[in-house]
């Protein structure tokens, strides 16, 4: 019997920095919200609390939220190392997420979600959530390179969603003072588990949506393409939608168990010229390497400098175990949309990038497996 599948709506943001609804930017309805990190700017309890408030009181069936950088609340490790100077320790971290039971917080961990939908029927997705960055100066979270790739590991291979404060090296992590500013060992392991979704935060000025075509059949870390997201939301009041369903015309090449009624096989991406989630696909993972005029008609790129990294390594021998088990776990997942949802739309403290101070919230529409009863 054939799957069926359910309509939902992600709503994700991240770096929102003490701002708020409905002042600084505004909630569109939908099923799930989720915030990857950065929920204060200077992580005492009091913003923590202020944040987590408005979150909770959000109408959302589920919220899910992770830490980031600024949030030095809930990184006890940060109280080691640095002491309580900066930020007076009245309680821990998890005394203040005790005190907002229906939010959904994940500290490098899975969890197994559950919806209950308005025609009574129900779906699920697993989702790993983690608050690490690359280390950066006094802030939390932060890990050294050389501790990157057995943190990543940490990622299951039947994740669905993957959340992340970091965006993965050379995907929505574009940065006015860092260059490409993301994790590779993080981008290594979408390749390995390559969810559905890989929502993230941190660098302001990479905020936008990637579509990543996995090379599955070639060496470890391989990409095909990148499809770069045209919002619809950009300079007038349409929401900044990314439509991944099967009703929309544009699904994910994505064989886990929620994402087709198709039987598994090679499907290339769709391009739909006009409509409200265009792409433009190239071979280069650099946005700014595009052709403004060519992005608009939608024309595929043929640029070939590519950074080395997105073309694979072979030899990783730390990774062996996780790759071996890729290709049998994931072989027709094909793709994988990775979002950098960040509000803030400044460098902060840079002035703001197009006249706003704040972007608006990434709704993603996918399609989820109906649970047998």
């Amino acid at each position: 019997m054939a799957l069926k599948f359910h309509r939902t709506r992600i709503v994700c943001i991240s770096d929102t920095h003490n701002n708020s609804p409905p002042s600084a930017f505004k909630l569109p309805p939908g099923d799930v919200l989720i915030h990857a990190g950065d929920l204060t700017k200077q992580g005492t309890h009091t913003e923590l609390r202020r944040t987590l408030t408005w979150i909770e009181k959000a109408d959302y069936k589920v919220k899910i939220v992770v830490a980031g950088n600024h949030d030095t609340a809930l990184d006890p490790r940060f109280y080691e190392q640095h002491g309580t100077e900066d930020h007076p320790l009245d309680a821990t971290g998890s005394d203040v997420l005790k005190e907002f039971p229906s939010i959904t917080y994940l500290n490098h961990e899975a969890a197994e979600i559950q919806l209950l939908n308005e025609d009574g029927s129900e779906t699920a997705f697993k989702v790993f959530g983690s608050p690490y960055s690359p280390a950066n100066g006094h802030w939390a979270f932060g890990y050294t390179e050389d501790e990157a790739k057995e943190l990543w590991s940490a990622v299951p291979q039947d994740c669905d969603f993957v959340v992340t404060h970091t965006p993965p090296k050379y995907h929505c992590d574009k940065s006015r003072d860092h260059g490409t500013a993301g994790c590779e060992a993080l981008r290594q392991a979408l390749w390995r588990t390559r969810p559905l979704l890989a929502i993230c935060g941190h660098v302001h000025e990479g905020r936008g949506v990637e579509r990543v075509v996995w090379n599955t059949t070639s060496s470890e870390f391989e990409e095909i393409s990148t499809g770069h997201w045209i919002d619809p939301g950009a300079g007038n009041k349409k929401q900044s939608l990314v439509d991944l369903t099967s009703r929309g015309g544009s699904p994910l090449n994505n064989h886990s168990f929620l994402t087709s009624q198709e039987h598994p096989g090679e499907r290339k991406p769709t391009i739909n010229v006009g409509s409200s989630w265009d792409w433009n696909f190239s071979t280069s993972v650099l946005a700014e390497r595009q052709d403004p005029a060519r992005v608009q008609e939608g024309e595929t790129s043929s640029i070939t400098d590519t950074h080395a990294a997105t073309h694979g390594e072979k030899d990783i021998a730390t990774w062996v175990e996780h790759d071996l088990k890729a290709p049998s776990g994931r072989l027709e997942t094909k793709e994988t949309c990775i979002v950098n949802a960040a509000v803030m739309a400044t460098s902060w403290p840079y002035e703001s990038r197009h006249g706003s101070k704040y972007n608006k919230p990434i709704i993603i529409n996918v399609d989820l497996p109906i649970k047998d009863r």
